[in-house]
């Protein structure tokens, strides 16, 4: 019965307030995680849960050794966190003071707008290949890669195969490194991107597929490759490469990445290779 009255209690409590307090928590919550997903972060949040857990198990199994040292080490990491999370806490308060902290991610563009992008990339893609242009193309989805862009030259220009085409010709002052898109505008060019120590990467691979599957690794965005070498066209998404791809299967792949409601265990085409 006083079960029964407490939970009277609560509910008489629960208004409209609660509510919207509860909604804007979640909502926070939910768009911080989206920030760190995809980042090394997201690893080492993993690392305190299991240092959490290990702590409580100490103490309700009277390690009371074991317990004191994973004390000291979590005393440690609060003071350690702010250096350890320091680029993912930049990114957030940037995110918030510029607006960007309620943007839609690229997933979310109107279908008729992420159609024309996927166009857009595939003209220059394939004019790229013919001409054996390198290029490196980053289309940013869920992620931020706000610290890549910072470190690039910014373009903040409507994406179109002409502007992506004249970002890579060779000996042009922007040709090296990637370009990175968010939305429908090409963000910034000459960006440097983390190198893959994947010793499973064919090593007729140059600089720019390790950097394509690199920022994979690191985050959900998907990075297209032009080989300067042979003309062939690669991607690089989740840690995967898939190369040698040809219009269709190019444009297969990013409406399967890209598009909503497209999912992403579909199976591939036989002439796409991966690795």
């Amino acid at each position: 019965m006083e079960y029964l009255k407490a939970l009277r209690v609560n509910l008489n409590l629960f208004d409209i307030t609660s509510i919207i307090d509860i909604l804007i928590v979640a909502f926070v919550l939910y768009r911080l995680m989206m920030l760190i997903r995809g980042t090394r972060a997201v690893q080492l949040i993993k690392g305190m849960v299991v240092l959490l857990v290990a702590t409580a198990m100490s103490s309700l199994l009277n390690l009371n050794t074991v317990h004191w040292l994973l004390r000291q080490t979590m005393t440690a990491l609060v003071v350690a966190l702010p250096i350890v999370f320091q680029p993912e806490l930049r990114r957030a308060l940037e995110k918030i003071g510029g607006g960007n902290f309620f943007a839609r991610p690229l997933t979310q563009m109107a279908e008729g707008d992420l159609s024309a992008l996927i166009n857009e990339v595939l003209r220059a893609v394939q004019k790229m290949s013919a001409t054996r242009t390198g290029a490196l193309i980053v289309l940013e989805r869920g992620t931020g890669l706000e610290e890549f862009i910072d470190a690039g030259i910014r373009v903040d220009g409507l994406v179109s195969a002409e502007l992506l085409e004249n970002i890579f010709i060779p000996k042009s002052p922007l040709h090296d490194g990637a370009a990175i898109i968010r939305g429908d505008r090409l963000q910034a060019a000459a960006c440097v991107l983390p190198l893959s120590e994947s010793r499973e990467l064919s090593r007729e691979l140059g600089t720019r597929h390790r950097a394509a599957v690199g920022l994979s690794e690191q985050s959900d965005a998907l990075a297209v490759v032009v080989s300067e070498e042979t003309g062939n066209v690669s991607m690089a998404v989740e840690g995967s490469l898939y190369r040698r791809l040809n219009e269709a299967g190019l444009r297969e792949l990013l409406v399967e990445f890209l598009q909503p409601g497209q999912s992403k265990k579909k199976a591939l085409s036989s002439f796409w290779q991966w690795r």
